[in-house]
């Protein structure tokens, strides 16, 4: 079967490399892709965000399978385009994918159902969001969302009257992220351990993929702003198997459950970002697809055909007992261009991933990374996810801490923490 994988992160190489090692595939396209997706796919030069070309050149190529990787093009309704078309296609409808398209639909959403999650606010006037603030409602630390996709940046955690009052005028003044900021949420600070607790579902039913823990802040030991997350590690280490029934039976179910009771029938991934509190597991946020870097560690670890479990969960049949991972650990470390994840400059050369492909373990994700006259060069601010494996997440660390080590290009940056963040250490 041909198989088009859209997207041009991390994320889509992972779900590439996974998916070339189908026995079932024996043509595999990325759109747009990147400079590690053509070691295992056709990169095609058409836009993630270009519905119409893509369903196009699915249709010309008689593609058997999409698999959609970001949120924008799922914003953007390229499931019920490719539908329309009678095109087969992996991800959640525009109207399921609003779970993550607006924050304030989802905070709604999970209201009405008593879904758990934190206390919160909306508005859409900035007036409002600061008279809000300077009142004691929430207190400080105080987290500020801007409503709409903000590429994982849109969250600022606020330790502060004065820093809430700035975050309130770069969302909804200075438009830092764009139409996102029209509307904002106020939100409780929820004090507790995160993980990242994703599933397929084929509308009714959900299957968990393995457990992960995301590092979202830019610095070591947890520092500086949100980024759309600098490693991770897998499994979880606080995610034990009642706080995993508990987020099953709370959570994951009644989630998809209403999503369809609402006319918003859930096929495709779905991603809880949680809170582990001391009053239970709460919803931080949806996302309404893959991770990233969840992803790179989690493909790592599966020893099932992903085409089948993605074929599966289409039709509506997933079998969640026939998914087979493997029983050790893994982990993600980022490395981020200079400046990231604010302005960063582009086409820096990079060194050394040849010394690092012969690293038994090894395994390297291209994120923002393009293929030139014979080097690669980086196109965006998170630019490679070295990957690995081990019988512990210690193991699987301090191999690729030793991998990357041998990796350079100008301005580059990643935490030294991934793996000992939050745990202790």
């Amino acid at each position: 079967m041909k198989v088009l994988v859209v997207g041009s992160g991390g994320r889509e190489h992972a779900i590439a490399w996974k998916i070339a090692k189908s026995p079932l595939v024996e043509k595999l396209y990325c759109a747009p892709g990147n400079g590690g997706t053509r070691l295992v796919a056709e990169n095609v030069a058409v836009s993630d965000t270009d519905i119409a070309g893509l369903a196009g050149f699915a249709a010309r190529e008689r593609i058997d399978l999409t698999v959609v990787g970001p949120e924008i093009p799922l914003s953007l309704g390229i499931v019920d385009e490719f539908e329309r078309r009678r095109l087969r296609i992996f991800g959640p409808s525009q109207k399921a994918a609003e779970l993550e398209a607006s924050k304030v639909f989802a905070k709604q959403f999970m209201a009405r159902h008593k879904i758990p999650t934190g206390r919160f606010r909306i508005t859409e006037f900035p007036e409002e969001a600061l008279a809000i603030l300077r009142s004691d409602e929430f207190g400080f630390p105080v987290v500020v969302k801007a409503d709409g996709l903000a590429a994982g940046k849109g969250v600022i955690i606020c330790e502060s009257l004065a820093e809430a009052e700035q975050a309130v005028g770069s969302i909804m003044i200075d438009r830092q992220f764009g139409d996102a900021g029209r509307k904002v949420l106020i939100e409780e600070f929820l004090r507790g351990k995160e993980v990242s607790f994703i599933i397929i579902s084929d509308g009714t039913k959900a299957l968990p993929l393995v457990t992960t823990m995301d590092h979202k802040t830019v610095f070591d030991s947890d520092k500086g702003p949100n980024t759309g997350g600098m490693g991770t590690i897998s499994p979880s280490p606080f995610l034990t198997p009642g706080l995993f029934d508990e987020v099953m039976r709370t959570i994951i179910r009644p989630t998809i459950a209403r999503m369809d009771e609402e006319g918003r029938t859930y096929k495709g991934t779905l991603y809880a970002g949680l809170m582990l509190t001391s009053e239970g597991p709460k919803v931080l946020e949806y996302n309404c697809r893959f991770g990233d870097p969840e992803t790179q560690p989690q493909m790592l670890r599966l020893e099932s055909d992903l085409v089948d479990i993605l074929i599966s969960a289409i039709e509506g049949n997933v079998r969640i007992e026939e998914v087979r991972w493997n029983a050790g650990a893994s982990a993600c470390v980022i490395l981020a261009s200079g400046g990231y994840p604010g302005p960063y400059e582009k086409g820096k050369v990079i060194t050394g991933l040849e010394d690092v492909m012969g690293i038994p373990g090894i395994t390297v994700f291209h994120a923002g990374t393009k293929y030139e006259n014979g080097q690669y060069l980086t196109s965006g601010g998170r630019v490679l996810g070295v990957c690995g494996t081990g019988a512990t997440i210690a193991d699987a660390r301090k191999t690729i801490y030793d991998a990357v080590g041998l990796i350079r290009f100008d301005g580059m940056h990643y935490r030294r923490d991934i793996g000992t963040a939050r745990m202790g250490a």
